[in-house]
């Protein structure tokens, strides 16, 4: 059965308890899988990517269809689905069991989608879809975040990052709290200011640019730089991403060798990895020793001095260390 996502607050997860929440706004989703879960103990949420399931089939079903003497409902939440995801949702319809709920998280899905009809056709499963934000509801959500904040920003500068969060409230909300965090310190906030702030895209480039890297995935990081202009300052913001990341891989890799427990890793990793990164993070613990992160970072600071002494050459030497570092096995 659709339902309009304003509708969350009319739902009872005693009676509804089978969500498709699809689309491409991933803030949205987010702000709505919380809202539905926001009552709920933690230890009673069990999430997932799809992959997971996929890896392991019978120990994810085991999970939802066994008894625990320790908890009375179970909160199923599978991030990163595609129609493949299906089959077994099918499979656990087809048990009719009372005590579970699920939440399918995806992204777009066409009409032809198995999953879509399966859920908009049975009037006991809830259909959620979120598209992009309009430019009005972005700037309702933006002046009223500014008045809470006392936090004073002319429209025209404003509607600059509402124009870079591309319909995701989610990348708004992340722009705001920059605003928000240099407003503590500083009254005067001018253009400026909020151009270097709020980078949205960019910074979501860089990021996922360093992320396919570290996976060894050179196909994805020759794509993002073929499909980006990126000019000798970003050659810099490059580096400072590669730098920061690479910190934080030799943090985790080094507790993999202690624990030889890549979930068990990634799950008590502080601050918590974010669903969205929990896969590509994976493949970079698998893929690079500590020993291989400390020369990369070493490796890293070199070049950021050569990109300083040799500015008009600077995106050629970030490609050629891009495509070294991502096909280095």
């Amino acid at each position: 059965m659709i339902r309009k996502n304003f509708e969350v607050n009319k739902i009872n997860l005693d009676n509804e308890r089978f969500f498709l929440i699809y689309g491409i706004n991933e803030g949205a989703k987010e702000e709505k899988i919380n809202q539905l879960l926001q009552d709920i103990k933690k230890e009673n949420i069990y999430s997932y990517d799809e992959k997971q399931i996929f890896e392991n089939e019978e120990s994810f079903l085991e999970n939802i269809f066994s008894e625990s003497l320790f908890e009375s409902e179970k909160y199923i939440k599978i991030d990163r689905a595609t129609d493949k995801i299906y089959r077994i949702i099918n499979i656990i319809l087809e048990k009719k069991i009372k005590d579970v709920s699920i939440i399918v998280n995806c992204g777009t899905l066409d009409k032809k989608s198995k999953l879509r009809n399966l859920f908009e056709k049975e009037k006991s499963l809830i259909c959620m879809a979120f598209y992009e934000d309009t430019f009005n509801v972005l700037s309702n959500l933006s002046s009223q975040f500014l008045r809470e904040h006392k936090i004073s920003i002319s429209q025209s500068d404003l509607n600059i990052i509402i124009n870079r969060c591309k319909g995701d409230r989610g990348n708004l909300k992340n722009e705001l709290n920059k605003i928000k965090i240099y407003s503590l310190t500083n009254k005067k906030i001018d253009r400026q200011t909020i151009l270097k702030l709020t980078n949205t895209t960019e910074n979501f480039n860089i990021s996922e640019l360093v992320n396919n890297c570290l996976a060894k995935n050179v196909k994805k990081a020759l794509d993002i730089i073929n499909e980006n202009s990126f000019n000798s300052e970003d050659c810099i913001l490059v580096l400072r991403s590669f730098l920061s990341k690479a910190k934080k891989l030799a943090v985790l890799r080094s507790k993999y060798e202690q624990t030889e427990d890549l979930e068990l890793t990634i799950n008590n990793a502080k601050p918590a990895i974010f669903w969205k990164e929990k896969e590509i993070i994976r493949e970079q613990i698998k893929n690079w020793s500590v020993k291989d992160i400390k020369n990369l970072i070493y490796q890293i600071s070199r070049y950021e001095l050569l990109i300083k002494k040799n500015n008009i050459n600077s995106i050629n030497l970030i490609s050629n260390f891009i495509i070294e570092k991502s096909s280095i096995n």
